[in-house]
């Protein structure tokens, strides 16, 4: 009778440590972040040197148009 009551300490003893356990690991686990709210479609332009379709706001303006790069803005001056 007395090994089944040490066993029974024993059992609760391991439920309680591990659950404690598992609690510590949930706290350390980084939260995933939000995700940033999607913006809604922007226009498109075409680069004038390689044809490549950009978002007008990362386009480099040029003589000609909009270009995608410095590198084809400055081949667009020769």
């Amino acid at each position: 009778m007395k090994y089944l009551l040490v066993i029974a300490v024993v059992a609760v003893a391991i439920w309680i440590w591990r659950r404690n356990r598992q609690d510590e690991l949930d706290e350390a686990r980084p939260r995933p972040q939000p995700r940033p709210a999607v913006k809604g479609p922007q226009p498109m332009v075409r680069c004038s040197h390689c044809g490549m379709h950009l978002p007008a706001t990362e386009a480099i303006d040029g003589p000609g148009g909009p270009f995608c790069s410095e590198r084809h803005r400055q081949a667009a001056r020769r």
